[in-house]
């Protein structure tokens, strides 16, 4: 009968059974968050860089995806965490440990029953049995909390992942616009100083005056004390290209010809919110954190009740003192039943304390959501701006360049001096040098969409 009472125990499992939050999808109108898939479910959303059809940027990321440093801790912790997950849950099962043994023992004459010294040998071989029969659920909500601690560590590493993609692609736009600008300034600085000997030599001819000369020097130097900050922007993406790829700058080989950063794809939809957040691995992260939580609740509230542990030994017997063939079958069982009950206070803490960390958990992942939604929404604002006003100045570059032309005009025509042409250069180079500006701050949060919806982006 107790043998029938202790297998019905077997499989009764204490705490609360994880449910994936639902009150704050209610309060944000938001369908219900489902738990966290795998994290290479969907390889589609892991190579959103390739949407760019940028050869050299594609290029940078597989080395990265490779040789980062990060990315390898990142996945050592996940196949820690797994194989900490089977360990856990091979516990649910009967071990059985192999074990071959030799033993001798002497007993004095003094105090032998014969009144002479006896000496025994004997061998031992067979399988240590031991099982900790899981009867209300201990074992199983380990398992469940090592699950998703896994789960959890997969997700950390697509994050890494993520993260690494991302940083790649801002430093290869931070290149190509440090580039891109510093070829605007020294074109600029180039028509300058051509501009600065044809008012030299119309000073010596009497025909411009010193103050003009002046102004166009002052200009010239103004453009060319910029070159400095783009030649320094241009190197400090080099060396966290380098970095993040795991290689010297040269081992980079970048394309110093290649000054255009690719084509944008202008995003016009995304997938539905609970999607949205399903693919952010912060989320996720959050999310198995909770769930490995309210899993060891049950690990807590199972010391409430005994424990029954099962320990034996089946295997055989033998004495060289013994004659040929004398081999003896030998087992042994040993149930232990064990109570925490003396200790009660003590359990009422621990559960205490596991319930206390899952609504730490809880409130984790609320703040984790509110705070993504908040991310999203903000890189989608950040680029329709931006884009907004690259239009406007694409606006302001037309006007300006007509500008430059009517005052060359004028100027060429003897109808206005010599400044009113200047200023109007001056205002151009600063046109086109804003242009080159807004394309890469364009590219910078085009990427930071990509990062904050996970990949998520639909383009048209």
């Amino acid at each position: 009968m107790l043998a029938i009472a202790l297998t019905g125990l077997i499989g009764c499992t204490v705490g609360p059974d994880y449910q994936a939050p639902t009150k704050l999808s209610q309060e944000l109108n938001m369908p219900q968050l489902a738990p966290a898939a795998a994290a290479h479910d969907n390889q589609q959303l892991t190579s959103w860089w390739q949407r760019f059809a940028d050869a050299e940027l594609n290029r940078l990321i597989d080395t990265a995806l490779s040789n980062n440093q990060t990315l390898a801790a990142a996945q050592a912790n996940v196949d820690r965490a797994y194989a900490v997950f089977a360990d856990s849950d091979d516990n649910n099962l009967p071990k059985g440990i192999p074990s071959l043994g030799y033993s001798a023992t002497a007993t004095p004459a003094e105090v032998s029953a014969t009144g002479e010294r006896v000496t025994s040998r004997q061998f031992q071989t067979g399988v240590g049995l031991s099982w900790d029969l899981d009867l209300f659920g201990k074992i199983k909500r380990a398992s469940e909390a090592a699950l998703a601690d896994a789960q959890g560590a997969e997700f950390a590493w697509r994050d890494a992942q993520l993260t690494l993609v991302a940083q790649v692609a801002q430093s290869f736009g931070d290149y190509r616009g440090a580039a891109l600008r510093l070829q605007v300034a020294s074109q600029n600085l180039a028509n300058l100083q051509q501009t600065t000997r044809l008012i030299s030599a119309r000073r010596d001819a009497g025909m411009a005056s010193d103050l003009e000369l002046a102004r166009v020097k002052a200009q010239t130097f103004a453009v060319e004390t910029t070159l400095p900050d783009f030649q320094l922007a241009k190197r400090r993406a080099e060396l966290t290209l380098a970095a993040l790829l795991g290689s010297s700058v040269e081992a980079l080989a970048l394309d110093s010809s290649a000054l255009q950063l690719p084509e944008l794809p202008t995003p016009h939809a995304v997938a539905k919110v609970n999607e949205q957040l399903q693919q952010r691995p912060d989320v996720a992260i959050a999310e198995r954190r909770l769930a490995a939580s309210t899993a060891y609740i049950g690990v807590a509230k199972a010391d409430l009740y005994p424990s029954l542990s099962v320990s034996g030994f089946l295997g055989f017997l033998a004495s060289p003192d013994l004659a040929v063939g004398s081999t003896q079958k030998a087992w042994s069982v040993a149930p232990t039943l064990s109570w925490q009950g003396a200790d009660w206070s003590s359990v009422q803490a621990r559960i205490k304390a596991a319930n206390a960390n899952e609504q730490a958990a809880l409130a984790t992942f609320r703040q984790t959501v509110l705070s993504a939604l908040s991310e999203m929404q903000l890189s989608l604002d950040s680029y329709n701006l931006s884009r907004r006003q690259q239009l406007i100045q694409q606006q302001q570059l037309a006007a300006t360049e007509q500008a430059v032309s009517l005052s060359q005009a004028r100027f060429n025509a003897g109808n206005a001096d010599f400044l009113e042409l200047l200023d109007a250069q001056r205002e151009l180079l600063a046109a086109r040098d804003q242009q080159a500006r807004l394309t890469q701050q364009n590219f910078s949060r085009l990427v930071d969409i990509y990062r904050s919806f996970g990949g998520a982006v639909l383009e048209g």
